[in-house]
């Protein structure tokens, strides 16, 4: 029956679709794409949140050291479990999964990632393993909006258009922020677009958002009902805010890579590295129960009158008034945080590192308020302000996304009072970890290997042209032991310039150009009596067959050549030339940019 009804939907859209002009198919599309992202969003977050309620019920009833820290054992196992068996072994995770469709696969995403984030993230972070889930809300959104474009035979514009709406849909809903899901799908998914593509994105944000005030119920969202203002005189404590937040990026991201590192080389089956993993991150629940999940329950109650109740239920119970002790607390959890998220995802869990760029950012911001009051450096600085404007800090340098951490944490907190904070922190931290890590987490793997930089549209482009696809084959090898008059009747029959010599294996060995051997071949005495060894040149540079495009540019910018030869196996397939590379770049610019 609900085939039927789908069926009958689909072929209603399709009649829209033929009626009406592309631009406002365009609209219709970006609308269902935000309901269906805000639904996810929806799924996830009720039952995460359901589970976060019933651990702290059955706490209260055990009055034991957080007596669940055992669940995400079993969240993370039966996360390893369903990619092994459903998914064939194996799930995309991070946002840069988004960035590859993007930039390497014209916007086309797998239809599996539709259903396996919400299934896998479900299981890891709903049952406690400590990372966020707005990473597999991006990605649902975007494979909606994606697998949508490609069902309704959209072109590669609208499809990577509709991608992004769905990523802003997600964001939106997550938050109820529809302009921090706006700024985040153009900083962060899209590297270059026109002011009309702003609409379809800002009108499936808006549906997000609108979807989720609705359905969700208030609590399980992140806000902060305080309306938090600004003292201008608290400047130099912002600043040193500031300062750390770009530090405390940096130690997140390379902690977080070391761990997941770790497990990425182990040899381990699957199910033990998900145990050992789960195991330890367990641990360090039973230690720092704050650690539990997204974590977004503690980030309120660190702003609320009594933080101390964050050390109940652990071995610290009957500290909770000692304020160094809590500080304490909070400043090791904040150390840790980046750990048992690198344990969580490393060891086979699913979930992403935006909800503990946004806890480790509301930690640090409460310890260094925390601290100058203790102290009794400045005893009137507001915590919860603090804390607010932390997690814009750490989340600005993480993602290297100022405009994001700026505009989400201004809407979550219901008004624009601390906007000079906002912009104060995020940018003082963006600069510091800009400058320490060239790339932002999600993208720094792939940025090494060169295989993406959505951020750079001319890379991006580059990177989108397929090397095989470019290699002439119409060239005429010359085998070393040759003689040179063969050469000579050879130039005669061809218009090629440039000949590859291989050896009796079909090596190459050189190259002969028909320019440098011009006052030989006219001379009948020195071509009698020179040898083809004579004529043989080392090329100023050859391309291997699995070269990225960017050092193929970079060849033939510093080697001033017109040909290059590509080399598999030192065998030469045949020759590329920076004409036609020049020529499908053009052509790929004309339909990279959204409008």
């Amino acid at each position: 029956m609900l085939r039927k009804q789908l069926k009958r939907f689909e072929a209603f859209l399709f009649l829209l679709k033929s009626i009406l002009s592309n631009r406002q198919f365009l609209y219709v599309s970006c609308v269902l794409v935000g309901i269906s992202s805000a639904l996810a969003v929806i799924v996830l977050k009720t039952f995460a949140h359901s589970v976060f309620r019933f651990a702290n019920y059955i706490d209260g009833i055990l009055h034991l050291p957080y007596s669940n820290s055992i669940l995400p054992i079993f969240g993370i196992l039966l996360t390893a479990f369903v990619v092994k068996k459903f998914l064939d072994g194996s799930i995309e995770k991070g946002t840069s999964q988004i960035m590859i469709a993007v930039a390497n696969k014209s916007g086309i995403m797998p239809k599996k990632q539709m259903y396996a984030q919400i299934v896998t993230s479900s299981l890891t972070v709903g049952l406690g393993g400590s990372a966020g889930l707005e990473s597999p809300i991006t990605i649902t959104g975007a494979a909606f909006g994606s697998n949508y474009a490609q069902k309704y035979r959209l072109n590669y514009k609208d499809r990577t258009l509709l991608l992004a709406c769905g990523v802003a849909a997600g964001i939106a809903a997550a938050f109820n922020a529809p302009i921090a899901g706006v700024l985040f799908s153009i900083e962060v998914i899209l590297a270059d677009m026109s002011v009309t593509a702003f609409i379809p994105i800002m009108i499936s944000a808006a549906t997000g958002a609108l979807v989720s005030k609705v359905i969700l119920k208030e609590g399980i969202l992140l806000s902060f009902k305080n309306q938090l203002t600004f003292d201008y005189h608290n400047i130099p404590y912002y600043i040193i805010l500031g300062i750390l937040a770009g530090l405390v990026s940096v130690y997140h991201a390379r902690s977080f890579r070391k761990v997941e590192h770790f497990f990425g080389k182990s040899k381990s089956t699957t199910y033990k590295k998900a145990l050992v993993g789960a195991t330890a991150l367990a641990i360090l629940i039973f230690f720092f129960p704050t650690l539990f999940g997204e974590g977004y329950e503690s980030i309120k109650t660190l702003s609320s009158a009594n933080p101390g109740v964050l050390l109940e239920n652990t071995i610290l119970d009957e500290h909770k008034s000692n304020q160094w002790i809590l500080l304490f607390f909070i400043g090791l959890t904040l150390m840790i945080k980046s750990i048992a998220t690198g344990l969580t995802l490393g060891s086979g869990g699913n979930g992403g590192n935006f909800a503990p760029s946004l806890f480790v950012g509301s930690y640090l911001g409460f310890f260094v308020a925390q601290f100058f009051r203790l102290t009794g450096i400045d005893r009137d600085l507001p915590i919860s302000n603090f804390s607010v404007v932390g997690m814009a800090g750490v989340l600005s340098g993480l993602f290297h996304s100022p405009l994001t951490a700026i505009f989400l944490i201004a809407e979550i907190t219901g008004g624009y009072g601390l906007m000079v904070p906002l912009l104060i922190v995020s940018s003082i931290s963006f600069a510091i970890s800009k400058n320490l890590e060239g790339h932002s987490m999600d993208i720094k793997n792939l940025a090494n290997t060169g295989t993406v930089f959505t951020s750079d549209k001319d890379k991006n482009i580059l990177s989108s042209i397929e090397l095989s696809k470019l290699i002439r084959t119409d060239f005429v090898p010359i085998k070393s032991s040759s003689k040179l008059d063969e050469v000579v009747k050879l130039l005669s029959e061809t218009k090629l310039s440039v000949f590859p010599v291989v050896n009796e294996q079909d090596s190459f060995v050189g190259v002969i150009h028909f320019d440098s051997i011009r006052h030989i071949i006219f001379n009948s005495f020195q071509v009698k009596y020179s040898l083809l060894s004579d004529i043989i040149e080392r090329p100023s540079a050859t391309i291997s067959y699995d070269e990225v495009m960017e050092t193929v540019i970079e060849k033939f910018e510093t080697s001033n050549a017109k040909q290059l030869f590509v080399l598999k196996d030192n065998k030469c397939l045949g020759y590329v030339t920076k004409v036609d590379i020049l020529d499908t770049y053009r052509e790929k610019l004309k339909s990279f940019r959204i409008e």
